[in-house]
């Protein structure tokens, strides 16, 4: 009789309202007023042999769930039971809803839950702790570890792992100070984890004196992760050479510091540095990872190497890897810049999730293959789409309209990036607008818009503003516009060279002689023109007048160029050399 009592009384608070700890409800079974902690003291054992494994069942679907409601059915039986209560089972629910990345909905309903729980446990400031760092909620992390200290309750090793990642997300080397200070005080600085989360803290705020210390002094405790995090602070700060030594140094390397030295090598622009060590890594017997590919991918669009290229494409179709928004337009970005327009085309229109900047490097691909037409359709397309350009779309686009010589177009689109998107135009949209207008003949426009805008000229602005005066033969501007990168200490040599010519096209040899004498007297020499040929997978480059790096084959390519242009002269195109 009693066992029915007991689920006749749970039953009937469920039905009447939903459990909350600590408030009465009267329950006819029993004839009191009663709460669900009372219930659950009354009859401990027969609640937790009827309701606890239901629950723990009910918990296992927990990771099936991928929508905020089917979380909250979970929850709602939970809540009918009783269970809910129970720290272990509110521990789960909360942990499952601050971890599972589905969303921010997610993250602050199980903060709620948080919220309402009155016996938390470290492990439950932990897991929330580590769900607001996780999902890019760093401020909110530390404020929920400020609220741990206040409430006493102690910190441990997990729990400074995830503090130390959030403030050095947020760069906060001050909080980060605190936290250390903090780590001593509790005596946690030996652990794995702390540790790496210091190296990394240091490194990202650019203090690579203190992570490096605290590497050294930390022999024992190293791991894969400290050595990665020390060589990736030295990598965003542009340190490579270092960064390669303590890579060549790592005892265990894996995906990760293979990534992060390759991708090193790509923001300083080393890009033949960073194929070769991609090559190394699957030489190791290391599979790329997507940060490695990119990366990998990056180096074959400033080099040129197609064929490169497209073995890493071809990987990546091999192993049936997602073709994300960050591939796809790696993919497409590599295509462009090395002349198959056609195929980043194709790897556009196979992209499932397209964004700005899948967008934005097509149209900058299109514009730059003389297919402008087809870069204005693209963008009138992304509009349509619903996708908001960025400000290096509009600089794509306006030089898209400008070698179209689409005025009017071009006008609209310059004038929309403030009025329809809240962009303000910056140095190189006024060189664009500078050189639409100077391309149509408006070089009194092209006069006042470089007057009247809002930022000095830049060498951008200046040089659109001297190709426009050489293509309408206005001598006078032009040197009144090389007088003005002069000023700035903005000219060169290719700068010389046109307001030359432009003297030239008008018959002034004076001038020619007098700016040809000025070059050598500043001792300013033409940039080099280079070319860039691919063999074999390896990338060669070839460099006007330097023999300093010369190729192994440099004197037979030498050999054979003489022979062709001595079979051109015998066929008669003698008036052509």
């Amino acid at each position: 009789m009693m066992e029915y009592s007991v689920e006749t009384a749970v039953a009937t608070v469920a039905d009447r309202h939903h459990p909350t700890p600590g408030v009465p409800v009267y329950c006819p079974t029993l004839n009191i007023l009663t709460t669900w902690k009372l219930i659950l003291w009354m009859f401990p054992s027969t609640f937790a042999s009827k309701y606890l494994k239901a629950s723990q069942r009910i918990l296992s679907l927990l990771d099936q769930c991928h929508h905020m409601r089917q979380i909250k059915q979970i929850q709602s039986h939970l809540t009918v039971s009783g269970t809910l209560l129970d720290p272990y089972v509110s521990g789960k629910i909360i942990s499952f809803c601050a971890t599972s990345h589905l969303d921010d909905d997610a993250l602050f309903h199980g903060y709620s839950l948080f919220l309402r729980l009155q016996n938390r446990t470290t492990f439950i400031w932990n897991t929330m702790i580590r769900g607001f760092a996780e999902n890019n909620q760093s401020f909110n992390a530390i404020t929920i570890y400020k609220s741990m200290l206040d409430t006493y309750f102690p910190p441990n090793n997990y729990t400074f792992s995830f503090v130390l990642r959030a403030c050095a997300d947020l760069s906060d080397l001050f909080i980060g100070l605190q936290c250390h200070g903090q780590v001593i005080k509790y005596g946690w600085e030996s652990y794995d984890f702390v540790l790496n989360g210091l190296v990394y803290l240091y490194a990202t705020c650019n203090c690579m004196d203190s992570g490096r210390r605290l590497f050294d002094m930390s022999v024992v405790n190293r791991d894969v992760i400290t050595w990665t995090s020390l060589i990736s602070g030295y990598v965003r700060s542009r340190q490579v050479v270092i960064a390669r030594k303590l890579f060549d140094q790592m005892p265990e390397k894996n995906v990760v510091s293979w990534s992060a030295m390759i991708n090193g090598y790509v923001q300083v622009g080393m890009f033949e540095e960073a194929l070769e060590l991609f090559n190394c890594m699957q030489t190791c017997g290391v599979r790329p990872n997507q940060a490695g590919i990119i990366g990998a991918l990056t180096a074959c669009a400033f080099l040129g190497a197609l064929d490169q290229g497209k073995w890493i494409h071809a990987y990546v179709e091999r192993n049936k890897m997602e073709l994300d928004r960050v591939l796809g337009t790696a993919l497409i970005d590599m295509y462009a810049k090395c002349g198959c327009i056609e195929t980043a085309r194709s790897v556009f229109d196979n992209m499932s999730n397209r964004d700005v900047f899948a967008f934005t490097s097509l149209i900058s691909g299109l514009a730059n293959h003389g297919q402008s037409g087809s870069a204005i359709e693209l963008f009138v397309r992304m509009q349509n789409e619903g996708v908001a350009p960025n400000e290096v779309t509009f600089i794509c686009i306006l030089s898209a309209c400008s070698r179209m010589g689409l005025m009017d177009q071009g006008l609209r689109i310059f004038n929309s990036m403030n009025e329809m998107y809240g962009i303000e135009p910056g140095v190189q949209h006024y060189g664009c607008l500078v050189d639409l207008l100077g391309r149509a003949g408006m070089l009194e426009e092209v006069k006042k818009v470089v007057r009247e805008m809002p930022m000095e000229p830049d060498s951008y602005v200046l040089g659109a503003l001297l190709n426009a005066c050489r293509i309408h033969g206005d001598v006078e501007l032009g040197k009144e516009t090389v007088e003005s990168l002069v000023e700035r200490s903005l000219d060169h040599g290719g700068v010389h060279v046109l307001l030359s010519n432009m003297y030239a096209s008008a018959n002034q040899w004076d001038g020619v002689v007098k700016v040809r004498k000025g070059m050598g007297d500043k001792n300013v020499r033409k940039i080099p023109g280079c070319s860039l040929i691919e063999v074999d997978g390896m990338v060669c480059e070839f460099v006007c007048g330097d023999r300093s790096q010369s190729h192994v084959l440099l004197e037979e390519m030498e050999s054979w160029l003489i022979g062709i242009d001595k079979h051109l002269k015998s066929i008669c195109f003698d008036d052509e050399f």
